[in-house]
Protein backbone atom coordinates (compact mmCIF):
# COMPACT_ATOMS: atom_id res chain seq x y z
CA UNK A 1 0.00 0.00 0.00
CA UNK A 2 1.49 3.58 -0.76
CA UNK A 3 1.59 6.37 1.32
CA UNK A 4 -1.71 8.07 -0.19
CA UNK A 5 -3.40 4.93 0.43
CA UNK A 6 -2.06 4.27 3.59
CA UNK A 7 -3.03 7.91 4.80
CA UNK A 8 -6.90 7.42 3.15
CA UNK A 9 -7.36 4.86 4.73
CA UNK A 10 -6.40 5.79 7.99
CA UNK A 11 -8.58 8.31 8.02
CA UNK A 12 -11.89 6.94 7.07
CA UNK A 13 -11.21 4.02 9.17
CA UNK A 14 -11.20 5.77 12.29
CA UNK A 15 -13.35 8.46 13.60
CA UNK A 16 -10.20 10.55 14.98
CA UNK A 17 -6.53 10.50 13.68
CA UNK A 18 -3.60 12.51 14.35
CA UNK A 19 -0.84 12.75 12.43
CA UNK A 20 2.44 13.41 14.43
CA UNK A 21 5.57 13.83 15.54
CA UNK A 22 6.21 10.83 17.76
CA UNK A 23 3.44 9.46 19.98
CA UNK A 24 0.83 10.15 22.11
CA UNK A 25 3.31 8.90 25.00
CA UNK A 26 6.29 10.64 23.83
CA UNK A 27 5.50 13.60 21.41
CA UNK A 28 8.73 14.50 19.57
CA UNK A 29 7.68 18.33 19.11
CA UNK A 30 6.36 21.10 20.97
CA UNK A 31 2.96 21.44 18.44
CA UNK A 32 2.24 17.32 18.18
CA UNK A 33 2.41 17.59 22.58
CA UNK A 34 0.14 20.27 22.76
CA UNK A 35 -2.08 18.77 19.77
CA UNK A 36 -2.78 15.60 22.29
CA UNK A 37 -3.11 17.75 25.17
CA UNK A 38 -6.05 19.31 23.42
CA UNK A 39 -7.10 16.35 22.55
CA UNK A 40 -6.99 14.90 26.35
CA UNK A 41 -8.81 17.84 27.50
CA UNK A 42 -11.69 17.28 25.30
CA UNK A 43 -12.25 13.94 26.39
CA UNK A 44 -11.20 12.17 23.26
CA UNK A 45 -11.03 8.45 24.24
CA UNK A 46 -11.14 7.25 20.18
CA UNK A 47 -7.76 8.64 19.09
CA UNK A 48 -5.24 7.44 16.55
CA UNK A 49 -1.67 8.64 16.01
CA UNK A 50 0.33 8.10 12.92
CA UNK A 51 4.07 8.72 14.15
CA UNK A 52 5.22 10.43 10.81
CA UNK A 53 8.91 10.36 11.57
CA UNK A 54 8.80 6.71 11.11
CA UNK A 55 8.00 6.83 7.35
CA UNK A 56 9.43 9.39 5.26
CA UNK A 57 6.60 8.94 2.86
CA UNK A 58 3.58 9.42 4.82
CA UNK A 59 5.32 12.77 6.52
CA UNK A 60 5.66 13.89 2.81
CA UNK A 61 1.78 12.19 1.63
CA UNK A 62 0.01 13.67 4.86
CA UNK A 63 1.45 16.85 3.58
CA UNK A 64 0.28 16.49 0.12
CA UNK A 65 -2.83 14.63 1.17
CA UNK A 66 -4.20 17.72 2.98
CA UNK A 67 -2.01 20.52 0.86
CA UNK A 68 -1.45 21.66 4.20
CA UNK A 69 2.80 22.13 4.79
CA UNK A 70 2.88 21.17 8.98
CA UNK A 71 1.92 18.40 11.10
CA UNK A 72 0.60 17.70 13.63
CA UNK A 73 -2.63 17.59 11.13
CA UNK A 74 -6.10 16.47 13.03
CA UNK A 75 -8.62 14.43 11.47
CA UNK A 76 -12.02 13.99 12.40
CA UNK A 77 -14.51 11.43 10.46
CA UNK A 78 -12.10 11.70 7.50
CA UNK A 79 -12.21 15.41 7.21
CA UNK A 80 -9.03 17.77 7.67
CA UNK A 81 -9.56 20.21 10.59
CA UNK A 82 -6.42 21.72 10.94
CA UNK A 83 -2.87 21.76 13.13
CA UNK A 84 -2.38 22.82 16.19
CA UNK A 85 -3.00 26.70 15.99
CA UNK A 86 -6.39 25.80 14.53
CA UNK A 87 -6.70 23.28 17.15
CA UNK A 88 -5.97 25.52 19.86
CA UNK A 89 -8.32 28.35 18.29
CA UNK A 90 -11.21 25.46 17.81
CA UNK A 91 -10.45 24.13 21.11
CA UNK A 92 -10.49 28.12 23.00
CA UNK A 93 -14.19 29.03 21.15
CA UNK A 94 -15.51 25.65 22.15
CA UNK A 95 -16.10 24.44 18.62
CA UNK A 96 -13.52 21.12 18.74
CA UNK A 97 -15.11 19.77 21.15
CA UNK A 98 -18.14 20.07 19.40
CA UNK A 99 -16.65 18.84 16.44
CA UNK A 100 -15.36 15.80 18.31
CA UNK A 101 -18.67 15.18 20.48
CA UNK A 102 -20.08 14.59 16.88
CA UNK A 103 -17.87 12.29 15.77
CA UNK A 104 -18.54 10.12 19.20
CA UNK A 105 -15.10 10.42 19.65
CA UNK A 106 -15.10 11.42 23.55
Amino acid sequence: MDAKEFIRKTVTEHPVVLFMKGTAQFPQCGFSGRAIQILKQCGVKNLVTVNVLEDEEVRQGVKDYASWPTIPQLYVKGEFVGGSDIMMEMFESGELKEVLDKAQAA
